[in-house]
């Protein structure tokens, strides 16, 4: 267990293996742990970093905002403080999101980026998600926390087909407080990137599940019209958590992107 300190809190983060790097981003509601057999994968090839979002898993909980752009700011100090200069972005879902608008902001640190499952227009996530960003719905919820994670443990195997992810979800939910619930998927729901995408001009790659139930699976879509040279690989077989459903074809999929020699910069 490794951690930084930044002036917003501390950050939780795990590393891997050995090489040259890659920064692995979780999605909302979720943490590091949702990348651990990622990690044994690609650690053999790759020094591998996976972090928790402020407000999530393991990292500090005391802000005033939890925005898609902090945890843009939070990815880009992150790697200031471990000296790596530029790698590539992997995230999931928000962590993709956000991984794309690393790329638009400080180019300088992103050598390529992929995305899984991520939305690239806010109003593509479910509707019960779009409903988490209001105050009241956030409120309700967490003032029924112990049903509503025992609904999350029933309606799990319809997000994902993996055994392990209704344990993984109800650990992830109890690590979360109301105002990172709250804000952080109100933000991601505003979000539309895009106008921005024709700046990114590195290798993109985006893996999106035929049956995913929390973000619209057709998301590849705007993502390849902003980002003509990005590859896009679909799996019609599972949903939201590819790496949990499909793990060996994901991570072998990855990591043949990440062998990739990137083309010069311009």
């Amino acid at each position: 267990m490794s951690s930084i300190t930044t002036d917003q809190g501390i950050v939780h983060y795990e590393v891997y293996g050995r090489g040259r790097p890659v920064i692995l981003l979780h999605g909302w509601l979720g943490s590091w742990g949702l990348w651990q057999e990622t990690m044994a994968y690609l650690g053999a090839f790759y020094r591998t970093y996976a972090l928790d979002f402020w407000g999530f898993g393991e990292s500090g909980k005391k802000r005033e905002t939890y925005a898609v752009s902090d945890f843009v700011d939070l990815v880009n100090q992150f790697m200031e403080q471990l000296g790596i200069v530029h790698a590539p972005l992997v995230g999931h879902s928000m962590g993709g999101t956000v991984s794309l608008s690393v790329a638009i902001k400080y180019p300088e640190r992103v050598s390529k980026v992929v995305v899984v499952g991520s939305p690239i227009v806010g109003s593509s996530l479910a509707p019960l998600l779009k409903l988490s960003g209001y105050r009241p719905i956030a409120f309700m919820l967490f003032n029924m926390m112990g049903a509503f994670r025992a609904g999350m443990k029933v309606y799990s195997p319809y997000i994902c087909s993996d055994p392990r992810f209704p344990a993984m979800m109800d650990r992830d939910l109890s690590r979360t407080t109301l105002e990172s619930f709250l804000l952080s998927i109100a933000s991601l729901h505003r979000t539309d990137l895009t106008p921005q995408l024709p700046q990114i001009k590195i290798p993109a790659m985006g893996f999106y599940g035929d049956k995913d139930v929390i973000v619209h699976p057709l998301q590849w879509q705007p993502m390849l019209r902003g980002i003509p040279h990005a590859a896009i690989e679909r799996f019609p077989k599972a949903g939201h958590f590819l790496m949990l459903e499909e793990p060996t074809a994901f991570t072998q999929k990855l990591k043949a992107f990440l062998d990739q020699p990137a083309p010069p910069a311009v």
